[in-house]
Protein backbone atom coordinates (compact mmCIF):
# COMPACT_ATOMS: atom_id res chain seq x y z
CA UNK A 1 0.00 0.00 0.00
CA UNK A 2 2.73 2.61 0.94
CA UNK A 3 4.38 1.96 -2.07
CA UNK A 4 1.75 2.68 -4.17
CA UNK A 5 0.60 5.75 -2.90
CA UNK A 6 4.29 7.12 -3.45
CA UNK A 7 4.48 5.83 -6.74
CA UNK A 8 1.47 7.78 -7.27
CA UNK A 9 3.07 10.36 -5.22
CA UNK A 10 6.24 10.77 -7.79
CA UNK A 11 4.00 10.46 -11.12
CA UNK A 12 1.87 13.24 -9.76
CA UNK A 13 5.24 15.85 -9.45
CA UNK A 14 6.33 14.45 -12.61
CA UNK A 15 3.51 15.44 -13.93
CA UNK A 16 3.03 18.46 -12.71
CA UNK A 17 6.83 19.24 -13.72
CA UNK A 18 5.69 18.67 -17.38
CA UNK A 19 2.47 20.95 -16.80
CA UNK A 20 4.68 23.75 -15.21
CA UNK A 21 7.57 23.13 -17.92
CA UNK A 22 5.53 21.92 -21.26
CA UNK A 23 8.31 23.70 -23.28
CA UNK A 24 11.14 21.68 -21.40
CA UNK A 25 9.07 18.40 -22.43
CA UNK A 26 8.43 19.61 -26.47
CA UNK A 27 12.22 20.49 -26.94
CA UNK A 28 13.05 17.26 -25.41
CA UNK A 29 10.73 15.23 -27.86
CA UNK A 30 11.51 17.67 -30.73
CA UNK A 31 14.87 16.68 -30.01
CA UNK A 32 14.27 12.81 -30.08
CA UNK A 33 12.61 13.33 -33.31
CA UNK A 34 15.33 15.64 -35.61
CA UNK A 35 17.91 13.07 -33.95
CA UNK A 36 16.08 9.51 -34.99
CA UNK A 37 15.58 11.42 -38.75
CA UNK A 38 19.00 13.10 -38.64
CA UNK A 39 20.06 9.47 -38.15
CA UNK A 40 18.00 7.93 -40.61
CA UNK A 41 19.22 10.65 -43.60
CA UNK A 42 22.47 9.60 -42.44
CA UNK A 43 21.86 5.73 -42.63
CA UNK A 44 20.30 5.97 -45.56
CA UNK A 45 22.64 7.62 -47.32
CA UNK A 46 24.87 4.81 -46.53
CA UNK A 47 22.40 2.41 -48.35
CA UNK A 48 23.30 1.14 -52.54
CA UNK A 49 20.11 2.05 -52.85
CA UNK A 50 18.53 4.99 -50.80
CA UNK A 51 15.07 5.59 -49.78
CA UNK A 52 13.48 8.13 -51.87
CA UNK A 53 10.92 9.10 -49.61
CA UNK A 54 11.24 12.60 -48.33
CA UNK A 55 12.53 13.86 -44.65
CA UNK A 56 10.65 16.46 -43.57
CA UNK A 57 12.44 18.32 -40.64
CA UNK A 58 10.18 21.24 -38.09
CA UNK A 59 11.63 24.27 -37.21
CA UNK A 60 11.17 23.07 -33.92
CA UNK A 61 12.81 20.07 -34.57
CA UNK A 62 15.96 21.65 -35.83
CA UNK A 63 16.12 24.39 -32.96
CA UNK A 64 15.88 21.55 -30.38
CA UNK A 65 18.49 20.21 -31.66
CA UNK A 66 20.83 22.87 -32.36
CA UNK A 67 20.19 23.75 -28.33
CA UNK A 68 21.17 20.03 -27.56
CA UNK A 69 24.83 19.54 -26.81
CA UNK A 70 24.72 17.59 -29.80
CA UNK A 71 26.40 19.93 -32.29
CA UNK A 72 29.52 22.17 -31.54
CA UNK A 73 29.23 25.74 -32.74
CA UNK A 74 32.11 27.70 -33.73
CA UNK A 75 33.54 29.66 -30.78
CA UNK A 76 31.90 32.70 -30.05
CA UNK A 77 28.62 31.55 -31.61
CA UNK A 78 25.56 30.70 -28.73
CA UNK A 79 22.38 30.16 -28.78
CA UNK A 80 21.35 29.77 -32.68
CA UNK A 81 17.52 29.83 -33.21
CA UNK A 82 16.11 29.24 -37.35
CA UNK A 83 13.08 30.66 -38.33
CA UNK A 84 11.62 29.57 -41.80
CA UNK A 85 8.68 32.06 -42.00
CA UNK A 86 8.41 31.97 -46.64
CA UNK A 87 9.07 29.21 -48.24
CA UNK A 88 12.97 29.45 -49.70
CA UNK A 89 13.98 31.67 -47.01
CA UNK A 90 16.24 31.06 -43.60
CA UNK A 91 16.63 33.74 -40.71
CA UNK A 92 19.02 32.77 -38.15
CA UNK A 93 19.26 34.22 -34.86
CA UNK A 94 22.50 33.72 -32.59
CA UNK A 95 24.72 35.50 -29.60
CA UNK A 96 27.69 36.13 -30.79
CA UNK A 97 31.00 37.01 -29.06
CA UNK A 98 33.16 38.61 -31.98
CA UNK A 99 36.46 38.60 -30.17
CA UNK A 100 36.17 35.00 -30.07
CA UNK A 101 35.53 34.38 -33.70
CA UNK A 102 38.53 36.74 -34.62
CA UNK A 103 40.73 35.40 -31.86
CA UNK A 104 43.99 35.23 -33.61
CA UNK A 105 43.43 38.15 -36.46
CA UNK A 106 43.53 41.97 -36.26
CA UNK A 107 43.11 44.52 -38.84
CA UNK A 108 43.76 48.00 -38.98
CA UNK A 109 40.55 48.76 -40.87
CA UNK A 110 38.33 51.08 -38.64
CA UNK A 111 35.00 49.59 -40.03
CA UNK A 112 35.16 45.93 -39.26
CA UNK A 113 35.82 47.89 -35.16
CA UNK A 114 31.83 46.95 -35.28
CA UNK A 115 32.58 43.44 -35.05
CA UNK A 116 33.96 43.33 -31.41
CA UNK A 117 32.42 42.38 -28.19
CA UNK A 118 29.16 39.93 -27.97
CA UNK A 119 25.94 41.01 -30.09
CA UNK A 120 22.56 40.01 -31.22
CA UNK A 121 23.10 38.91 -34.65
CA UNK A 122 20.27 38.10 -37.22
CA UNK A 123 20.86 36.72 -40.82
CA UNK A 124 18.46 37.14 -43.71
CA UNK A 125 18.95 34.55 -46.41
CA UNK A 126 17.75 32.67 -48.98
CA UNK A 127 18.35 28.88 -49.72
CA UNK A 128 17.75 25.99 -51.53
CA UNK A 129 18.91 22.55 -52.83
CA UNK A 130 19.13 20.32 -55.99
CA UNK A 131 21.72 17.92 -58.12
CA UNK A 132 23.40 17.17 -54.53
CA UNK A 133 24.48 21.25 -53.80
CA UNK A 134 23.62 23.83 -51.74
CA UNK A 135 23.40 27.00 -51.96
CA UNK A 136 22.81 29.99 -49.33
CA UNK A 137 22.07 33.64 -50.31
CA UNK A 138 22.80 36.01 -47.37
CA UNK A 139 20.30 39.01 -47.36
CA UNK A 140 21.19 40.91 -44.70
CA UNK A 141 22.75 41.03 -41.70
CA UNK A 142 21.81 42.96 -38.14
CA UNK A 143 23.59 43.58 -35.32
CA UNK A 144 21.73 44.47 -32.15
CA UNK A 145 18.69 45.78 -34.45
CA UNK A 146 21.24 48.29 -37.06
CA UNK A 147 21.32 46.60 -40.63
CA UNK A 148 25.24 45.99 -41.43
CA UNK A 149 26.36 47.23 -44.74
CA UNK A 150 27.36 44.75 -47.27
CA UNK A 151 30.05 45.91 -47.92
CA UNK A 152 31.60 45.26 -44.68
CA UNK A 153 30.46 42.76 -44.06
CA UNK A 154 32.61 41.40 -47.22
CA UNK A 155 35.11 42.67 -45.70
CA UNK A 156 34.20 40.60 -42.38
CA UNK A 157 33.92 37.65 -44.42
CA UNK A 158 37.09 37.53 -46.12
CA UNK A 159 39.48 38.81 -43.44
CA UNK A 160 38.03 36.59 -40.49
CA UNK A 161 35.29 34.16 -41.76
CA UNK A 162 37.34 32.40 -45.30
CA UNK A 163 40.80 32.49 -44.30
CA UNK A 164 39.40 29.38 -41.93
CA UNK A 165 36.39 28.37 -43.53
CA UNK A 166 37.10 28.81 -47.19
CA UNK A 167 33.07 27.19 -48.32
CA UNK A 168 31.88 29.89 -46.24
CA UNK A 169 30.76 33.47 -48.12
CA UNK A 170 27.67 35.54 -48.59
CA UNK A 171 27.20 33.50 -51.59
CA UNK A 172 28.00 29.49 -50.83
CA UNK A 173 27.95 26.94 -52.56
CA UNK A 174 28.55 23.24 -51.11
CA UNK A 175 27.96 19.63 -51.86
CA UNK A 176 25.51 18.06 -49.76
CA UNK A 177 26.25 14.97 -47.52
CA UNK A 178 24.69 11.49 -46.85
CA UNK A 179 23.52 11.88 -50.31
CA UNK A 180 20.98 14.29 -50.22
CA UNK A 181 20.37 15.70 -53.66
CA UNK A 182 17.52 18.00 -52.97
CA UNK A 183 16.11 20.45 -49.79
CA UNK A 184 13.33 22.41 -50.38
CA UNK A 185 13.01 25.11 -47.31
CA UNK A 186 9.29 25.41 -47.02
CA UNK A 187 7.00 27.19 -44.12
CA UNK A 188 8.41 26.58 -40.84
CA UNK A 189 10.14 23.24 -42.21
CA UNK A 190 13.05 21.58 -44.65
CA UNK A 191 12.01 18.38 -47.03
CA UNK A 192 15.28 16.66 -47.83
CA UNK A 193 15.47 14.19 -50.29
CA UNK A 194 18.22 11.49 -51.06
CA UNK A 195 19.32 9.74 -53.88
Amino acid sequence: MKSRIFCLLIFACVALWAAVNPALSKDKVAFARCKRKLDHIEANGRAVHPNQTPTVLTEQELNAYLASDQIQLPAGVESVKLEGNEPGIVNGTARINFDKVRAGARSSNALLEIFSGTHLVVVNTHAHAAGGEGYVHVDSVSLDGIEVPRFVLQLFVEKYLEPKNPQIGLDSRFTLPDRIDRATVGKHQITLTQK
